[in-house]
């Protein structure tokens, strides 16, 4: 008799487990729906790093203007453009402009507009904990790497329910670095200028250019 209820416990538990996955995957589908609907997002961010054990603290706030696949990244005083084709990083501090080619179809390459919608391939996902955050209802939804040599133990999505937009992105390493992104604004469909994403050399007169290819 034992057996039948352990048996029928653990189906139980299976069958919930399968619903969670189901609402999780129901609520990134709505996510990366509406981010695909916008014709392009400005994004305003702080970041943080943390690792108790190596005692680093670290924080950071940053800005992204999106349009497609083609961006514009201000973070750690440096600046990003990527205009679909190559990618300009422009470096102040060094008076050093890097210019890359970026195969945009490469799956494994990271690029800001891929991190709106990165959950949609290589994770296992579950409905985590719901937080009440000033007033906003934030569903978690835990992403585990399928990949057994990423270096993340998981990621924690924070999803506001009733915008259905990314509220905050947790990421955990197996060496317990914890690093937090969380958008402070989002903006939609903004006026941008017509050179919005395209690099000016002329605006930087003193600056070597480094041609990588």
């Amino acid at each position: 008799m034992k057996k039948i209820l352990s048996i029928a416990l653990l189906l139980l538990v299976g069958l919930n487990a399968n619903a969670e996955d189901k609402k999780a995957k129901e609520l990134l589908d709505e996510v990366t729906a509406k981010i695909k609907s916008y014709k392009n997002i400005v994004i305003d961010f702080k970041y943080s790093l943390n690792n108790a054990k190596e005692n680093i603290n670290q924080e950071s706030k940053g800005n992204v203007t999106l349009e497609g696949n083609k961006y514009v990244l201000n973070f750690m005083g440096v600046t990003k453009i990527y205009d679909g084709k190559k990618a300009y990083t422009i470096n102040p501090e060094d008076e050093e402009v890097t210019i890359s080619s970026v195969n945009d179809k490469d799956e494994k390459a990271i690029t800001p507009a891929k991190m709106l919608t990165f959950f949609n391939s290589g994770y296992k996902y579950t409905m985590d904990i719901a937080q009440n955050i000033k007033g906003r209802k934030i569903q978690y939804i835990k992403l585990i790497p399928n990949n057994a040599k990423d270096q993340r133990k998981e990621v924690l999505l924070g999803i506001d329910v009733q915008t259905k937009t990314i509220y905050n992105l947790i990421e955990v390493g197996k060496n317990g670095t914890k690093t937090t992104l969380t958008v402070n604004s989002f903006k939609t469909n903004q006026p941008l200028s017509k050179n919005q994403f395209t690099f000016v050399a002329s605006k930087y007169p003193n600056y070597y250019i480094n041609k990588l290819d």
